[in-house]
This record gives C-alpha cells, sequence and structure tokens, in this order.
C-alpha cells in the first residue's frame, strides 16, 4: 500500500473503536440474546460495586500506607503527596476492577457470551468449528491463560503505582497508561472467544493482536472507559464480546499468511 493511501495510527484506532459501536448495535437487533447476556455483568457487577466502595473507604488509609516517606513533610506537601498516592491506587485499582470483572463475568455468563460469540460467527458467514479437545485440556489451557493474563494486569497496576508516584505529571500519565494497558488487556481477554475457536494460543492471538495494535486498542480502550460509568458495563459487556468477534474477524482476515 503506497504510503500516502496507508491508514494512520489514529483512523485505525476510532475504526477499532467502531467495533464496539457495532457490537452496541445488536441491542437492537438482538434484545433477547443481549439481554442474556446482561445479567451475568448485573451479578457479578454487584459484588463488585462492594469492591469498589470498599476500595474508596480505606484509599486514605492505604495512601498513607504506600507513601511512608512523606510522613515527615510539612504542609501542604504531606497532604499532597497523599492526594497523588490516593489518585495512583484509584488508577491501579480500577485497571484491575476492570479486567477481573470481564474475567470473572465471561467466566460465570460462559454459555451466553458463548451464544453471542456464535450468533455474530453465524451472521457474518463462515463460523468456525471449534477443535475437538478432552475438557480437563481445555480447562486447564483457559486456567493457564487466565494466569498469564492476571500477572499482566498486576504488573501493569505496579507499573501505574510507580508512575503516579512521579511529582508532577505522574498521576496524568498513571491515567493514560492505564486506558491504554487497560483496554490492551480488555481486547486480549475478549477476543478469547474466536481465537481459542480456531485454536490459536494466547501467545499467537497477541502476536496477531499487536499488527493491528492501533485498531486493537481503540476497541480496547472505549471499552474501559465505558466500563467506567457506573452501570454502564451492563449494558457494555455483552456488546463488548459481539465487537470482539467482529474485531477478532477482521484481523484475521488481515493476517499475513506465510509463504
Amino acid at each position: 500500500m503506497p504510503p500516502s493511501t496507508r491508514p494512520t495510527a489514529t483512523r485505525e484506532f476510532f475504526v477499532g473503536a467502531g467495533f464496539l459501536g457495532r457490537g452496541l448495535r445488536m441491542w437492537g437487533t438482538s434484545p433477547r440474546l443481549m439481554l442474556l447476556g446482561a445479567l451475568p455483568a448485573f451479578i457479578v457487577g454487584i459484588v463488585y460495586l462492594a469492591g469498589i466502595v470498599l476500595l474508596l473507604v480505606n484509599l486514605q488509609a492505604i495512601a498513607v500506607a504506600i507513601s511512608p516517606f512523606a510522613s515527615g513533610w510539612g504542609e501542604p506537601w504531606r497532604t499532597g503527596m497523599r492526594v497523588v498516592a490516593g489518585a495512583t491506587v484509584a488508577a491501579a485499582g480500577i485497571l484491575l476492577l476492570a479486567y477481573t470483572f470481564v474475567a470473572v463475568t465471561l467466566t460465570v455468563g460462559d454459555p451466553f457470551y458463548a451464544r453471542i460469540w456464535r450468533e455474530v460467527e453465524t451472521s457474518l458467514g463462515d463460523a468456525p468449528v471449534e477443535p475437538a479437545r478432552g475438557l480437563l485440556r481445555s480447562i486447564l489451557r483457559a486456567v493457564a491463560d487466565a494466569l498469564r493474563l492476571v500477572g499482566l494486569a498486576v504488573g501493569v497496576a505496579l507499573l501505574l503505582l510507580v508512575c503516579g508516584l512521579i511529582p508532577g505529571l505522574g498521576q496524568l500519565l498513571a491515567l493514560v497508561l492505564g486506558a491504554l494497558f487497560g483496554g490492551w488487556i480488555l481486547t486480549l481477554e475478549l477476543t478469547g472467544f474466536a481465537f481459542d475457536a480456531r485454536g490459536f494460543t494466547l501467545t499467537q492471538r497477541k502476536r496477531m493482536l499487536r499488527a493491528r495494535r492501533p485498531r486493537s486498542l481503540g476497541f480496547g480502550v472505549l471499552t474501559y472507559l465505558l466500563f467506567l460509568i457506573p452501570g454502564a458495563a451492563v449494558i457494555v459487556m455483552p456488546a463488548a464480546v459481539a465487537g470482539a468477534a467482529m474485531l477478532s474477524r477482521d484481523v484475521l482476515a488481515s493476517r499475513v499468511e506465510p509463504v
């Protein structure tokens, strides 16, 4: 493709975000199926709301615990440092909550979300036939993938904590990195149905999504940001599963086959 006609990263980002919009449109075309997908998100969301309240109630104590070096500072520097630490903990906590919310909701509502994914695949044609794998092997593979993604999410959360304690723009940096890394992790998690059904490993999934990184991030970042709106996750979650199925097919269709 000539450089003049090559899509820019910004355009690719918004194209990726558009896949979530296409998923949201399924609320109009398949409302009953989407309502089934909203039910697990609602149930898990109630539990996570309690976790968010617990985090906010203890935010000041956590901020003091991670910034003991500021205890001997005078005011307003000590209070300012505690506010910065609290904002950083909130940013890291939001990322972990967003990822684990998706992982737990997909597990709880697996039959419903599998139906949404299959509906998208069938409507687009050439739906994959899942490879025959034993139950134990499938469970072990799913657990291994989940643990690897949890490790990634925890590592990113720790990175946000460090970045947020940088004087000046550290908190803004933590928020931006949180959205980017959080969006990336959510994309990896939500595209699991399509890639697993075609026999691809998590490593292969990462590689193919990286090849379309701006597009993948556009989808994931918008999903991540909408999850921050109270109650929105109930509506967005089934749409994100549908959008991820469409994004996966797009990424898979554009991959370069080895010669």
